[in-house]
């Protein structure tokens, strides 16, 4: 008779596909699942019975947006997002791969973006990288012993500094030669050979380089024309896979530039994804566009999805240093000064406190923040009277202007005033018709990145809870089996990977799941140690809600505890190459 290593016995089974749930048991053999069935299976048959009576049965959760380039090298555990269910991630995100520049260069177009520590991750990429093609990247990840699975893009902002150096792929005034493109076009094809899901590209200006030689330039990506980009997706269309790409805010009518290269007329659809779809308080109006865009573009022919964050965006930050600011003349001209002394004679100049307040009170232009310092908490601070209140509250009570009021404190305690605000949605009726919409990716976690500034590794559980929510009060925006499907099996599909979905025969990337424990606030923070790193970051602790989580069949997650194997025994995760036609 057959031997089993697991059985999951009585749980409610979501099979990734959004078919009908039912109570079944499954059986678990060599990474793979070996049998589904209602009737039940001898548990003598089995190593370990997993008792899943009133609880759900998963598939593993796929987040497809993170920044665990450089984590994954020292800590592949990636324990933050695997005691969520996490199963799978996507690196590479924002043209931010760590492939084909050199370790000083990959470090420095990614720290200052995505907010940790150069200090810390130079060293990581000095010690470990020794590769500089797709394909020697693929060969050395595949030695890692990694907790999840792994998805790669390769970014362009990395494809154009390794092929034309720091220096020019940051220089408006430069542009590849022919011989570069054909290298860059090269490299990119070894990636899709190799399996790498697609191209990351970025033409938001206000994300930064870090480092001594090109600080505060924005990323190389951002450098490039159009006839580049275009010629490179000629690339990724030909194998059917996908471009993430993120616009520039301020200039809206930009995203035209990416429909016209997803559309389809006469050719296949470039298959695209943008970041961010979001209900933002400072442009309320967006949403409306982003819905229509998607919408028409689909229409037509193209194969588009925003990614939707299923929960309110908030971002936590110390003093002025937020990448928001960025957005806005003033507060690009105190993030770029490195020097705390030279940056606080700034802040209480008036001419340029006159430039802040102007920008500051713009309430009509594109933007991100909504500008409004009575919408920021004050968490944490040397002046304890102040925790509690909002900056507007501490304006008024001292009769001076907010903006004044904001820069004082920030001269005077720096980084240790710490605050917060909800940048968008915060409307729970329109994030239902965000979320609700099948052409958009549920996505955009950010995990390993902005590592004091937010944290969403628990993303599936909050889409779960909304759409649990929903149900229980008679208003539903989905079922649970589709929202299920949304966070697995729909990702996958679209992705080309194989992932999402525990039918027979399948990749055994299993969650358990107790859905009473949903009842309990999953926005709240918290700090724990980032492992190998030295510091401590925000993430999310949900107690009673993921119970057990596997990876190729291995366990993870065992009764609510990651397993001391984890990231230092090889068999649970691995890369994962985008599937050929």
């Amino acid at each position: 008779m057959a031997h089993y290593d697991f059985i999951v016995t009585g749980g409610r089974y979501f099979d990734g596909t959004g078919a009908p749930s039912s109570i079944r048991n499954v059986a678990i053999r060599d990474g793979r699942i070996a049998r589904v069935s209602s009737d039940p299976i001898p548990e003598d048959l089995a190593d370990r019975i997993i008792d899943a009576t009133g609880k759900w049965i998963t598939p593993g959760f796929l987040d497809t947006h993170t920044h665990y380039d450089a984590e994954m090298l020292v800590s592949p555990s990636l324990s933050e997002s695997i005691r969520h269910g996490v199963t799978t991630v996507l690196v590479g995100s924002c043209s931010l791969s760590m492939v084909c520049s050199d370790y000083e260069d990959a470090s420095d177009i990614f720290t200052r973006v995505e907010t940790v520590p150069r200090e810390r991750v130079l060293p990581i990429l000095r010690d470990n990288k020794c590769w500089s093609t797709p394909r020697e990247w693929v060969e050395y990840v595949r030695q890692l012993p990694l907790g999840p699975n792994v998805i790669s893009l390769l970014g362009h902002s990395d494809l154009r500094v390794g092929v034309m150096g720091l220096s020019r792929a940051t220089d408006l005034y430069e542009q590849p030669t022919e011989p570069e493109m054909l290298h860059m076009e090269g490299l990119l094809e070894e990636a899709l050979e190799a399996g790498f899901l697609g191209l990351s590209t970025m033409c938001l200006k206000w994300d930064k380089v870090d480092g001594d030689r090109e600080w505060s330039k924005s990323l190389p990506s951002t450098y490039a024309h159009w006839k580049e980009v275009s010629r490179l997706n000629k690339l990724v269309r030909r194998y059917g896979r996908v471009h993430q790409g993120a616009p520039n805010a301020a200039t809206p009518l930009q995203i035209t530039q990416y429909i016209r290269e997803c559309l389809g007329w006469l050719r296949n659809p470039l298959k695209t994804t943008l970041i961010s779809q979001m209900d933002l308080k400072g442009s309320g109006y967006l949403n409306f566009l982003t819905r229509l865009t998607s919408k028409v573009t689909n229409l037509l022919r193209g194969d588009f999805r925003w990614q939707v964050l299923p929960t309110p965006f908030t971002v936590y930050a110390d003093g002025i240093d937020v990448v928001f600011f960025e957005e806005f003349g003033a507060g690009e001209m105190a993030l770029d000064l490195k020097d705390e002394m030279e940056r606080n004679e700034l802040l209480q100049d008036e001419s340029y406190r006159r430039d802040f307040r102007k920008f500051y009170g713009e309430k009509l232009s594109p933007r991100v923040w909504q500008r409004d310092f009575g919408d920021a908490m004050i968490i944490d601070c040397p002046d304890q009277s102040l925790i509690g209140k909002n900056f507007d509250e501490v304006a008024r009570e001292r009769g001076i202007h907010v903006v004044d009021l904001f820069l004082d404190l920030v001269v005077e305690h720096g980084k240790a005033i710490r605050w917060y605000t909800t940048v968008g949605n915060h409307r729970k009726d329109v994030l239902k018709k965000l979320v609700r919409d099948p052409r958009s990716l549920i996505t955009f976690s950010d995990a390993g990145a902005h590592i004091r500034n937010m944290a969403f590794y628990n993303l599936p559980l909050r889409m779960l809870k909304l759409a649990k929510e929903a149900i229980d009060e008679g208003n539903p925006i989905m079922t649970m089996e589709q929202a299920v499907h949304r966070l697995t099996g729909d990702q996958a599909n679209w992705f080309n990977v194989d992932a999402g979905t525990i039918r027979e025969g399948d990749r055994a990337d299993v969650v358990v799941i107790d859905p009473d424990g949903f009842d309990q606030n999953l926005e709240a923070v918290h700090w724990a140690e980032m492992e190998n790193f030295g510091l401590k970051r925000l993430v999310n602790r949900n107690p009673g809600i993921v119970k057990y989580v596997l990876v190729n069949g291995q366990m993870a997650v065992d009764n609510e505890e990651i397993v001391p194997e984890l990231g230092t025994a090889k068999g649970f995760g691995s890369f994962i190459p985008a599937q050929r036609f």
